[in-house]
């Protein structure tokens, strides 16, 4: 198990959260149940700030991507921390904005975002809109000039980087959704066009490779290639970009085929990528950008754990040893969607050694619903608590209702105090927007 200071076996045997018992906290706050740890996602948070203060003059921005996991007690975290955030959607930008967050600092992202979405956006005064798109950068112009403003933007621009990672999370590769190609000339076109706009202030460019990378090359490279083509924009256009935005992306622990990377090794990623832009800087007589950067899965992967109940035990000779639990893939999807593979240990026998490779089945109607097929674990018994690690990014975010299931609470705990941070669906929530046609009554 990847442990750390504040994730660890207690001396009851029972896996220990921020100080926390994991099965208190299960027979507390019932289960299936998120689980983040404040300290480990305040430690991340302020590992890029402090990087990229200490390698970078200070002169950049790290803002935390957070369709990894948005509450409002995550940007309350993020403005405490002093870093900015990114959003993508309006209901993202509300739930921020709601939270207290400073617009300010909040950039846009999105492919296709809505009208009402830039309406929002502008009305609150944002930092920044990534344009993904130019039907998108008329929009904004046009909502612009009728609010009598100039709107800050970026272009997204894809470099042609692939990184090592699983196809549906690559976003820079030459077949995406995501940006302008900067080898097929499209990143050159939609700069020209959006320096043409009045209501535009086009501060410079984006880019994001893709997530969960471990490579420090590929985040160098995604950099070389994004500074050749500043330069190319320099010369051929005369404009000098302000701002570069190079993503986040980077990798964390699922399992013991991930490689650990302590907290502080996150620093040797950022350092490598500072010292390409500087480099390129030097190289193509450039001034250094303002940098932002988005780590998002790094800051709140770890730190988040699911607790479920172990329900329903079926083995099938020769093929599978199955475990139910309360939870399944309306909580956590991804290894549905992508085959994910994570680590799960009995929190309430956490010092005990496995014995048995088992899969763990959801409670849904679907076959399919599996959180994973190869969990190494000693012999379960109905009642045992389930803790599944590295469970923070991508689970409460793509929850649903499938079934008719309640979405899990969340909770926060630090220095062994816990209290929700997303309060526990009920029944009423889930009928609150039903209507019934009077014809059917």
């Amino acid at each position: 198990m990847n442990t750390r200071e504040t994730l660890k076996v207690n001396e009851r045997g029972h896996l220990e959260i921020g100080g926390a018992d994991a099965c208190d906290l299960a027979e507390k706050f019932t289960t299936p149940l998120y689980v983040f740890d404040e300290k480990h996602i305040r430690d991340m948070m302020g590992i890029y700030r402090d990087t990229l203060e200490e390698e970078y003059g200070g002169h950049g921005l790290v803002l935390y991507a957070s369709k990894a996991f948005s509450c409002e007690a995550m940007y309350a975290i993020a403005k405490s921390e002093r870093i900015g955030v990114d959003v993508v959607s309006g209901g993202e930008l509300y739930t921020a904005l709601k939270a207290g967050f400073p617009a300010g600092k909040i950039y846009m992202h999105g492919n296709n975002k809505q009208r009402y979405e830039i309406e929002e956006a502008l009305d609150a005064h944002i930092g920044c809109i990534v344009v993904d798109a130019f039907s998108e950068a008329d929009m904004i112009e046009e909502a612009a000039a009728k609010r009598g403003i100039v709107q800050n933007v970026l272009i997204r621009i894809n470099p042609g980087v692939e990184a090592h990672t699983h196809a549906y999370v690559q976003t820079a590769t030459p077949d995406s959704k995501f940006g302008f190609s900067v080898a097929n000339g499209a990143a050159e076109e939609i700069t020209r066009y959006i320096l043409t706009k009045k209501h535009l202030n086009l501060r410079g460019f984006h880019c994001h490779i893709g997530s969960q990378i471990f490579e420090k090359d590929s985040f160098v490279l995604a950099a070389e290639k994004c500074l050749r083509f500043i330069s190319e924009m320099k010369k051929t256009l005369g404009f000098e970009t302000e701002e570069l935005d190079l993503g986040g992306g980077f990798g964390i622990w699922y399992t013991d085929e991930d490689p650990e990377v302590p907290a502080e090794g996150y620093r040797g990623y950022l350092t490598a990528l500072l010292d390409a832009v500087k480099k390129g800087c030097s190289e193509y007589g450039l001034k250094e950008p303002f940098l932002l950067l988005e780590p998002g899965r790094s800051i709140v992967g770890e730190a988040g754990v699911t607790l479920y109940r172990v329900g329903a035990i079926k083995e099938i000779p020769g093929i599978r040893k199955y475990l139910a639990i309360d939870g399944g893939m309306f909580d956590n999807p991804r290894f549905c969607l992508y085959g994910s593979k994570y680590t799960a240990v009995l929190a309430n026998r956490a010092d005990e050694t496995p014995e048995e490779v088992v899969a763990v089945a959801g409670k849904c109607c679907e076959s399919g619903d599996l959180i994973g097929t190869n969990f190494n674990l000693p012999k379960a018994k109905t009642g045992d608590i389930l803790a599944v690690l590295s469970t923070g990014a991508y689970n409460y975010s793509m929850a649903s209702n499938y079934n008719r299931n309640l979405i899990p609470p969340a909770i926060l705990v630090r220095e062994g105090k816990a209290a929700y941070i997303v309060r526990p669906q009920s029944y009423e929530d889930l009928v609150r927007n039903d209507e019934i046609p009077e014809y059917l009554k």
